[in-house]
């Protein structure tokens, strides 16, 4: 007995002395459904890789963003890794803030992940971020209501197509909207879908030398087209409704249409909140024949900052949580169809997941048909889809988001709001050193 409790001591003190020794690693991350997931299974890689602890830190998306920014620009430390946008990825990448990814193991298959999202995290051939889960736009309607209007949605439909089916959905007896579309100001609210939607129409944030391009016939088209489609077949209130806004009114059988971010599919489709989920069909995001669609794309994905003292350790991690196995452990625990979506193409080709996700073939359409390196149908000087990849953007992007917000809900002329949009603009560029 003496022996065992002996063997027991020596045993527990080496443990004691083998974690004191382990590595310990802080993660910045969002609190979403799949990153508290995440944190849920972390036991599968601690147990691969004992030497290693890990650390969380969970914020609200505005918190977590503000937070890093704050690091990493400082190279404070505080964190070994980061969960960054696609906005952020590009702009910190050239400024030396984050550490290439080129240490994720033999078995990463970074090959495998979608090329568009690769694209937005890779800055001159270089993977700077790895995805976690992505998304794209696309086109959800209701196939009962379109079928009673005496049309065919297409797999790629025109914006004509999207005003022509708008106007015969629209219901306002049985309060039916014939399309839903964002209208709350901020860059990544409206300013997000009107950003994709202008590339459809062949506009542009700038030209090739940094000036402004509101003042063009491209915006003025773009604007026009939103503000009178909404004004005959949107929402009333529809200036004040985001996500989250249009997602319960398409869920309460309140639109016809509804054009918004891939994810929300899992969301219309579930019986137990969406009323309509037996009714719903999917289509590319509009198009008006210039070779663009209207269509976004993001990842949330990890990140290493260049401040971190622990590089091998951090990118041990971020190779787990956006590996081929980590997708393998989501489905075994949660089911297939909660295996975040947007990043493989492997995931795609599985049966599993197409029987699971009926949608997901065009999801990945859609983030196949968004290239953030060659966004616009002219020629730009910046990366990013609904986003200019700058730092002055989110700033600039939510000012002119409430210049557009205001024109949609008549407090304003679109001449005015472009007007509007345009100083605004040619002033943060001059101001930035962007326009000499």
């Amino acid at each position: 007995m003496k022996l065992r409790t002996l063997t027991l001591g020596l045993l527990s003190a080496s443990a004691l002395a083998f974690a004191a020794h382990a590595e310990s690693i802080t993660i910045a991350t969002v609190n979403n459904g799949d990153m508290v997931r995440m944190q849920k299974l972390t036991e599968d890689f601690t147990k691969a890789n004992p030497d290693i602890q890990l650390n969380w830190v969970t914020l609200e998306e505005n918190v977590l963003r503000e937070r890093v920014t704050t690091d990493i620009a400082t190279k404070g430390g505080q964190y070994d890794v980061m969960t960054i946008g696609t906005y952020e990825v590009p702009i910190w990448a050239k400024q030396s803030w984050l550490l290439p990814l080129d240490k994720l193991g033999d078995d990463y298959d970074a090959k495998d992940i979608i090329p568009a999202i690769a694209g937005g995290l890779s800055v001159d051939g270089k993977l700077y971020a790895a995805p976690f889960y992505g998304e794209s736009s696309f086109v959800m309607y209701r196939k009962d209501l379109m079928e009673k209007a005496g049309l065919k949605m297409p797999d790629a439909p025109t914006w004509d197509f999207i005003k022509q089916a708008a106007d015969k959905m629209t219901d306002r007896a049985n309060g039916v909207n014939g399309v839903c579309l964002r209208g709350k100001a901020g860059w990544g609210e409206n300013m997000a879908f009107l950003t994709a939607m202008s590339n459809s129409f062949g506009a542009r944030w700038f030209d090739e030398n940094w000036k402004p391009q509101f003042d063009q016939p491209e915006w003025k088209k773009t604007l026009q087209f939103y503000v009178d489609l909404m004004k005959a077949d949107g929402p009333e209130g529809a200036s004040s409704n985001g996500f989250n806004e249009n997602l319960a009114l398409f869920q309460q059988g309140k639109c016809g249409m509804w054009i918004d971010a891939t994810v929300a599919a899992s969301f219309v489709s579930d019986p137990k909140a969406s009323k309509v989920a037996d009714k719903v069909g999917y289509a590319l995001a509009p198009d008006n024949g210039l070779g663009k669609r209207g269509n976004w794309l993001w990842a949330w994905s990890l990140a290493v900052p260049a401040g971190t003292k622990k590089a091998d350790a951090a990118e041990k991690f971020v190779s787990w949580a956006t590996s081929k196995h980590y997708a393998e452990l989501v489905a075994s625990k949660e089911g297939w169809a909660n295996v975040p979506p947007g990043t493989r193409s492997s995931l795609y080709a599985n049966a599993e997941y197409q029987k699971a996700a009926p949608f997901a073939k065009m999801t990945l359409d859609s983030i196949n048909a968004a290239d953030p390196t060659h966004p616009t149908v002219k020629p730009v000087p910046y990366v990013g889809v609904q986003f200019v990849a700058i730092p002055e953007f989110q700033g600039l992007g939510t000012t002119v988001g409430q210049l557009f917000s205001a024109a949609l809900a008549g407090q304003s002329s679109v001449d005015d709001a472009l007007k509007q949009a345009q100083d605004a603009a040619t002033a943060a560029m001059t101001e930035g050193g962007y326009i000499k």
